[in-house]
């Protein structure tokens, strides 16, 4: 029997730490890598790098769990980095293994070598890291996960060359393990609990990461407990209060006046899990100060970046329960928002409202749809109400199209319980619609609906709204997905008139494997914000 190699403790090391599942792109830098792939292993083949990363990103969010990203050197790592951004603004736990040229060839700037590899992905991973000799390799992935899964949890790298899988093992298995949320400065939360218990109009404004942490029914009792209206962060990449429950204020937009004139009613304001504010576009100052402001939150970039306020450094979880138990109950009462909108007309060409109706009267209990729409949210918004308590929405934090086709695929196999529906723009699909492929091959419960208004219309409209004119590199049309769809292995129907919508989309959520519906919509969008 020869001796144990780094390839064999990074098996053991990965089983121990539960990433068997690897979402991977190879390249001959990853040869030794993958050679005699264990029986116990699965390999989820991606057809391109940033397609890969997305999917990896789905199924992360999805199931709570870290996730092995397996990506071929510089240029695979090159393709992947628009998600691997999305990954950090996303938060996701994500451990990135890439290739590198033979040690030995390294001085010399072989073909397909990584040159300064660990610098190539900064600043959007926590860590990375090329170990300097073969046997640190099991090490430096342990350690990889140890950063990647701390909160505030986000990417990582680590490069490998390829000759040091094939070397003798001499060090000891390192031990991997998470490190559990962080709770709150006793001090701090009694000031918080104070201000609460003396507010006459309190909000809080929840983020991604109080989904993340899987807080969302403790949430709900303590908005409930304290009388408190909820809004929605601003870009909210995931949906931590459900939006029909009768504290459920709407959706904060991405933009200085709006977000002050919002929250002008209140005399306390409570940031959870999210940046006070993430902010789109710039419309000027606003008139009104915001009121005084909590903020809650696990990231000391984010509690540094605080303008106005109290922050206070802690995991969305542990710090809700904190306050749950601290505060008084309240006999405060919400005043109640705007109802919904009417049910949206049957019109040709078919509005995404109406679009979005059908898709919000036939969703079956418990799905996570997936979006990214960027010109069609406030439709979402209005006629898509999202009410699951876990995991129930996704969608991109960074603004780099091309998330949401991969990442439902990822999320589908991550939680093979529950159906997957992606609603998503013509021209965002486009950006990875290779992941179908990956769709067809895993058989994944996925369904796609493609709302086609011919363009980038999110640019178009912000730059008529600045004024501009004659915006060039905005105009599409002609895909068709449905095709597209069946080249690579789904089922696929295209919808024209809104009376071919609802058997259209209800035949797809029928599927038990990836179906698409190409929707073509009205080309002329409303504002978005």
């Amino acid at each position: 029997m020869g001796n144990r190699t780094v390839r064999d403790a990074t098996r053991e090391l990965l089983r121990n730490l539960g990433l068997t599942t690897v979402f991977g792109n190879p390249g001959t830098t990853e040869v030794a890598f993958l050679t005699d792939w264990p029986d116990d292993f699965t390999y989820v083949l991606g057809l391109q790098e940033s397609a890969v990363v997305a999917m990896a990103d789905g199924y992360a969010q999805a199931t709570r769990k870290p996730v092995l990203v397996n990506l071929h050197s510089a240029g695979g790592v090159g393709h992947s980095l628009g998600h691997v951004f999305t990954a950090f603004r996303n938060r996701s736990p994500l451990i990135v293994l890439a290739g590198q040229q033979t040690r030995s060839l390294l001085p010399d700037e072989p073909f397909l070598g990584a040159v300064q590899a660990v610098d190539f992905p900064k600043p959007y991973v926590k860590w990375s890291i090329e170990p300097a000799r073969a046997e640190d390799v099991p090490a430096a992935i342990a350690r990889a996960h140890h950063v990647a899964t701390q909160a505030p949890q986000g990417p990582v790298f680590v490069s490998v060359p390829v000759d040091d899988w094939d070397r003798e093992a001499t060090m000891p298995l390192p031990s991997g393990h998470r490190v559990p949320g962080f709770a709150p400065d006793p001090d701090a939360l009694a000031e918080l609990a104070a201000a609460l218990d003396g507010a006459e109009r309190p909000a809080l404004v929840v983020g991604a990461s109080v989904d993340a942490e899987g807080a969302v029914p403790e949430l709900v009792a303590l908005a409930e407990k304290l009388g408190a209206g909820v809004w929605v962060a601003p870009m909210s990449s995931r949906c931590s209060f459900p939006e029909d429950h009768e504290l459920f204020l709407g959706f904060l937009r991405p933009e200085r006046r709006a977000v002050a004139d919002a929250l002008e009613a209140h005399d306390l304001v409570v940031v959870l899990g999210a940046p006070a504010f993430t902010y789109h576009i710039y419309r000027g100052e606003p008139e009104t100060a915001l009121p005084p402001m909590h903020v809650i939150s696990d990231d000391e970039q984010v509690l540094a970046r605080v303008a106005i306020g109290t922050g206070i450094r802690s995991t969305s979880k542990l710090a809700i329960r904190a306050l749950a138990e601290r505060v008084r109950p309240a006999g405060r009462t919400v005043a109640p928002r705007a109802p919904r909108r009417a049910k949206p007309a049957e019109v040709t060409p078919i509005s995404p409202d109406y679009a979005y109706s059908v898709v919000a009267d036939l969703l079956p209990d418990n799905t996570i749809v997936v979006e990214e729409t960027p010109s069609h949210r406030s439709s979402m918004h209005d006629h898509l109400p999202i009410t699951a308590t876990d995991t129930g929405f996704l969608t991109v934090a960074s603004g780099t199209l091309g998330y949401g086709l991969p990442a439902a695929v990822g999320a589908a196999m991550g939680r093979p319980d529950r159906k997957v529906v992606a609603v998503l723009g013509d021209g965002s699909s486009m950006y990875c619609v290779q992941a179908l492929w990956t769709a067809a091959r895993e058989h994944v419960p996925v369904t796609f609906v493609i709302l086609d208004n011919a363009q980038y219309a999110a640019v178009r409209i912000l730059g008529e709204n600045a004024g501009g004119r004659k915006m060039p590199g905005t105009e599409l049309g002609g895909i068709d997905f449905a095709q597209l769809a069946r080249s690579m292995g789904c089922t696929a129907s295209t919808v024209e008139q809104p009376g071919e919508l609802r058997p259209a989309l209800a035949a797809a959520l029928a599927s038990a494997g990836p179906s698409l519906v190409h929707v073509k919509v009205d080309p002329n969008p409303q504002t978005i914000y």
